[in-house]
């Protein structure tokens, strides 16, 4: 008979190291996401579009915007998760108005601009979440949705994406939100094919 796992939990030095590079990615992703003109899904991507249409920096922008889902999170996930959360979103918050004072790029391909934004934000999220954290935002909207609806919390993801890129087809170049829709879903590809409970139990 085989033995039942045992799971060891992650340190707080793990959980600070995966903190910082799974930050680190998404902001090299963001920066240059920026860089390009393009956007993202969920909240990181509302708070670009808003970022663009307003001037502001996406940083501070991205912070305001997932304050609201903190509370939410607290009622669904629990204090250690928020707190988590909250660590990570900061992170990122401050990465992103740093990075482009200290990454230039002189010349950025934008088909393979978009490929590797999936790729680093999809890496980068991945460390995120095998830690017990987040970016906050949309998802935990969600999980609180279906907690008391049943509606499933990826469908109410969905829909959010789709508003999200129906408005930016209003107000940005076409060609631009195509670039950022490939960009998206490389993203959610990788976390769809490496964050699985059956391949992955540490926390």
């Amino acid at each position: 008979m085989a033995q039942p796992q045992v799971i060891t939990p992650h340190s707080p030095i793990e959980d600070a190291q995966a903190f910082a590079l799974g930050t680190a990615m998404a902001a090299l992703g963001v920066t240059m996401l920026t860089h390009l003109g393009l956007i993202t899904g969920q909240t990181a991507g509302l708070a670009v579009l808003v970022s663009y249409l307003t001037g502001w920096s996406f940083g501070p922008v991205f912070f305001v915007l997932n304050l609201p889902f903190y509370w939410l999170g607290w009622t669904r996930l629990g204090l250690r998760f928020v707190v988590k959360s909250l660590i990570c979103v900061t992170l990122l918050s401050v990465m992103t108005e740093i990075f482009p004072l200290l990454i230039v790029f002189e010349s950025l391909d934008p088909i393979l601009g978009t490929l590797l934004i999936g790729a680093v934000i999809g890496l980068g999220l991945i460390a995120i979440f095998r830690h017990g954290g987040s970016l906050g935002g949309v998802g935990v909207l969600g999980l609180v949705i279906q907690d008391r609806t049943g509606f499933r919390a990826g469908y109410v993801q969905l829909i959010f994406d789709a508003c999200l890129f129906v408005a930016a087809f209003l107000v940005m170049p076409t060609r631009l939100v195509i670039y950022s829709l490939a960009g998206a879903v490389v993203a959610n590809l990788i976390i769809a094919t490496n964050h699985r409970a059956d391949r992955y139990t540490g926390r």
